[in-house]
């Protein structure tokens, strides 16, 4: 049986595959590699904590030091998904069966667990200090899918920023023309709005980076807010001087 498949992978992926020894080393490096992308995800994202209280861009950043050619090109962000935000727990699972308790990839998975936490509270101090009413405040979260330019809901960091805004009594939208608004409502709770109105919005978070969004740009994406309000972009959709502020 494991020959046929084997065979059958062949015929279908021509740059060519790896026999794994056992089904067990197969599965541990599957589940390595989305360990491995999450830990490098949790560094910048830490970075990103570490450069906001410094007062320094985090992309500006890591575009310089992009320019060595062996760094790593990772960008902060909400982690979240199938795959990246849920193998390294059946990793870690596994070693705390067998008596060993993982440090670093579970220090790596709580850093990323809190971004979506550290975002809606910058927002709401970039709303405080401009004396903006933050209770009843209204919110516009733009995108709820984990990825851009694709309708999975499964896992999305999103909803962490929507249920910390929450916490602040504030009226929060969402809109993704990506996400299907049933599973939206079955797997969240969450009412998805079909087009967000101008002249609207006290905050407007950028949470993912669809193509629609781009195509707003930055004028398009103003104007849904009021005459003063904050815009905080998470994916780096727009660039450093459209936004009061980025991850």
């Amino acid at each position: 049986m494991a020959e046929r498949v084997d065979n059958l992978y062949r015929q279908i992926l021509t740059v060519g595959t790896h026999k794994a020894s056992c089904l067990k080393v197969a599965e541990a490096a599957k589940v390595i590699e989305n360990t491995q992308r999450d830990l490098n995800i949790a560094l910048v994202n830490e970075l990103a904590l570490i450069f906001n209280k410094i007062g320094i861009d985090t992309l500006e950043v890591l575009e310089a030091a992009g320019t060595k050619w062996n760094f790593l090109p990772f960008r902060p962000g909400l982690v979240g998904g199938h795959c990246i935000s849920v193998d390294p727990y059946y990793l870690t699972h596994k070693a705390q069966q067998v008596g060993y308790y993982p440090q670093v990839i579970l220090s790596g998975r709580r850093v990323n667990n809190s971004m979506g936490a550290f975002v809606a509270d910058s927002v709401i101090k970039m709303m405080t200090k401009r004396k903006s009413q933050v209770v009843d405040a209204r919110i516009l979260i733009m995108g709820l899918t984990f990825k851009e330019n694709c309708p999975d809901l499964r896992n999305t960091g999103v909803i962490d920023i929507v249920e910390e805004m929450k916490t602040y009594n504030t009226w929060v939208d969402v809109y993704d023309p990506w996400a299907d608004p049933e599973e939206a409502q079955h797997e969240y709770g969450l009412k998805l709005i079909n087009h967000p109105q101008r002249n609207t919005y006290d905050a407007i978070i950028v949470c993912v980076a669809h193509s629609q969004f781009k195509e707003m740009g930055a004028d398009g994406i103003r104007a849904l807010g009021k005459t003063v309000h904050v815009l905080f972009d998470v994916k780096h959709v727009l660039s450093k001087s459209d936004v009061d502020a980025r991850l």
